[in-house]
């Protein structure tokens, strides 16, 4: 059984569906997509006993842009995770996101950390710096496509992927069906301006505090230059006791596979349990 429910958060309303029943599990998505894409669909952690709780980010999917055009900053996204743990009762859970979502997650176990029993960190990119000059105007330039063109004003601005050219054409192919499902695209744009400026930590030494289960998927830089693999990495040898996967050499990325994905935070709910 799948429910679905609309959560006030402060300055948006939250698209959020819930599946499934035992240890609670929150699933949080990156910047771009949806609920969906953090384990692609899949439904095996319902099926292997979990309450799983996934939700489209303000902007983002079903949910509402915010109520202020700046306000999409890691503090706002840390309150709207927290809006959705009071709302559906979650006193404590398995936490796991993508890129956004991860830093998100972070940020929320730094300040709430006895409401987290574990934490599944894939393909971080923040490395204590929001980012060079030129970083910030390819964001921008993302954002003006999508504002004034929409889905291919975006992929126009984004044009040929880095990495691998074996990847290319998946990772289009994957930009323009994610951004197709948002409902509010020029709320979106501005959040393409504010997140990458938003600093969720400081810096990378305070993950030395995190006190929970860890995991750490970080993709190769063949397939996910965005997401650099030594960031990953470096989340790793922080935070105490965390364990690093990998992509073995000549594969698609871990994090792109949900079933994959599923099967490592059901491995750290067991051990947050």
């Amino acid at each position: 059984m799948t429910s679905e429910h609309v959560i006030d958060a402060e300055g948006a309303s939250l698209s959020v569906e819930e599946a499934g029943g035992g240890p609670a599990v929150v699933l949080l998505h990156g910047l771009t997509a949806t609920r969906r894409y953090v384990v692609m669909g899949s439904r095996s952690l319902e099926r292997s006993g979990h309450r799983v709780i996934a939700y489209d980010a303000r902007a983002h999917g079903r949910s509402s842009p915010a109520a202020e055009p700046s306000a999409y900053t890691y503090d706002d996204l840390v309150g709207d995770l927290e809006a959705v743990l009071d709302r559906l009762q979650v006193q404590r859970a398995v936490l796991a996101g993508a890129s956004m979502g991860a830093h998100t997650l972070l940020a929320y176990a730094l300040a709430h950390p006895e409401r987290v029993g574990g934490l599944v960190v894939i393909t971080p990119a923040y490395d204590g710096n929001i980012g060079t000059q030129g970083r910030l105007e390819r964001w921008d330039a993302l954002a003006q496509g999508l504002r004034e063109n929409g889905v291919e004003g975006f992929v126009a601005a984004y044009g040929e992927p880095a990495g691998d050219p074996r990847w290319h054409d998946t990772v289009l192919k994957v930009i323009r069906q994610r951004l197709a499902l948002h409902e509010h695209p020029r709320a979106l744009a501005d959040a393409l301006q504010v997140v990458p400026r938003s600093r969720p930590f400081p810096s990378i030494s305070d993950l030395e505090r995190i006190d929970a289960p860890v995991t750490i998927v970080a993709s190769g830089d063949g397939a996910d230059p965005g997401h650099p693999q030594r960031v990953g990495e470096a989340y790793a040898e922080t935070i105490p006791g965390a364990r690093l996967i990998t992509d073995p050499p000549g594969t698609s990325p871990i994090a792109w596979q949900g079933s994959q994905v599923s099967r490592l935070i059901a491995e750290v709910a067991r051990e947050a349990a």
